[in-house]
């Protein structure tokens, strides 16, 4: 063997090293800082809506959704300057006793408690230990039972603890955090980007109130709203505005964009990806049409050109990751239906209604479904004669064969491509080899 060997192999045995030495038990916040990506999804520098730095913010918003949806509390306000962020609602404020706990000790929470969060976004109480862990400076702070207690972070490590005090402030949550530079870099928080997400929660949360550097977001009509809001053009009949327990739709075609647009949301968080409540909600519109006009549609003249919102209330709900983008909860409930039949039972009924209250919206529908078929046959034909059209010019391009004559690199003389028309196959393939030839084989 020889040295150069001997040395690989010395160095190989270092590389696989593994014993006792290298196993690693990691904090609570050293695991968060190592692998962000688990918690918050991907870091980013604040220049995309769905860096980390809004993630942060909406974590710590949907506490003070979730205190809303239980009854607790009608206004939440925030602030953001210079980086830090800060967030107070008015709902019951947490337990005092346990409020370094409550953002320090992974599985440790109220959203394990049902009755105490019966229709929580939250699954498991993380979000706030992963914006402390984050984040270079982080301070919360609850109001109850005339008293109030603080405690301050710092990258997730306990800095600061309060004792209890009097106090008369409202009772609720407040708390202030500034995203560590070391994980996020030079970030900056991009107004059109907050904005956009504190009004999807007061279309959601119709009756909350929002306050964000000065500006008020509030809305009376939910749904009906973010979708007047957002759609960009005209559309073919006034927005359907459907409201039941637990669920709330809008829905309407546009005049003007092909596809599906649909803005889904669980328990007040924006399912960017969709997930079982998008999909039932698809295939309950299709369903409910069809039945109402005794008619079998293709589900794609149907849902052509539609824009929609669905959102849901699950209890427990069961997202694809921790950022919560794609529902995967097929139950309402422990003991309630699916939520495939929920939604279809629910459009089943109000829509179904509606339509028959509103003739002039189902015609306007059915028109729209007879355009898109018409569309799409019409398509479909342009595309059979295209095929067909290719298919025969293959046919004749196979009778067509590569005649070029190849010369040696080093001679100087040039030859045109050359036509050969022969009869058959047999005869053009003896003749159409290619060959090269030297300079003196002319």
């Amino acid at each position: 063997m020889t040295a150069t060997h001997k040395t690989e192999n010395k160095m190989a045995e270092k590389e696989v090293k593994y014993n006792e030495d290298s196993i690693r038990t990691l904090e609570w916040n050293e695991h968060i800082r190592l692998r962000p990506g688990m918690y918050i999804g991907k870091l980013g520098d604040g220049s995309s809506p769905d860096d980390g730095i809004y993630i942060l913010l909406k974590e710590t918003l949907d506490n003070c959704i979730d205190e809303f949806v239980m009854g607790n509390g009608k206004s939440i306000d925030i602030t953001i300057k210079d980086k830090t962020v800060r967030v107070r609602d008015y709902g019951r404020g947490i337990p005092l006793g346990k409020l370094v706990d409550v953002v320090s000790k992974i599985n440790t929470g109220a959203k394990y408690d049902s009755e105490a969060f019966k229709k929580s976004v939250g699954l498991n109480g993380v979000g706030t230990k992963a914006v402390n862990a984050l984040s270079s400076y982080f301070v919360v702070q609850a109001y109850r039972d005339n008293q109030t207690k603080s405690a301050e972070f710092t990258k997730g490590k306990l800095v600061k603890e309060d004792k209890l005090t009097a106090s008369d402030a409202r009772k609720g949550t407040l708390v202030t955090f500034t995203p560590d530079e070391a994980i996020f870099g030079n970030y900056h928080f991009i107004n059109e980007y907050v904005e956009k997400m504190l009004w999807n929660y007061a279309y959601l949360n119709t009756g909350l109130t929002i306050n964000y550097n000065g500006q008020k977001f509030h809305s009376e009509n939910g749904l009906l709203d973010l979708l007047t809001q957002n759609i960009n053009g005209p559309i073919l009949y006034p927005t359907i505005h459907l409201k039941g327990y637990d669920i709330e739709v809008a829905m309407t075609h546009s005049n003007q964009q092909y596809g599906e647009e649909y803005y889904s949301f669980v328990n007040g968080q924006h399912t960017t990806q969709g997930g079982t409540h998008q999909g039932a909600f698809r295939e309950a519109v299709v369903k409910t049409i069809r039945d109402f006009f005794k008619k079998d549609f293709e589900a794609v003249d149907v849902r052509t050109s539609i824009i929609a919102a669905v959102s849901i209330k699950v209890q427990e709900p069961v997202f694809e990751s921790q950022t919560k983008t794609k529902l995967g909860s097929q139950e309402i409930g422990p003991k309630g239906p699916s939520v495939k039949s929920f939604i279809g039972d629910f459009m089943k009924t109000e829509l179904d209604n509606f339509l028959h209250k509103n003739p002039e919206v189902a015609q306007s529908i059915l028109q729209k479904i007879q355009q898109s078929e018409r569309e799409r046959k019409d398509l479909q034909g342009i595309q059979k004669l295209a095929r067909e059209r290719a298919k025969k010019s293959n046919l004749h391009n196979k009778k067509l064969r590569d005649c070029r004559v190849h010369f040696n690199s080093n001679d100087e003389r040039k030859l045109d491509t050359t036509l050969f028309i022969c009869e058959g196959d047999s005869a053009s393939g003896s003749i159409t080899c290619i060959r090269t030839y030297k300079k003196n084989s002319l």
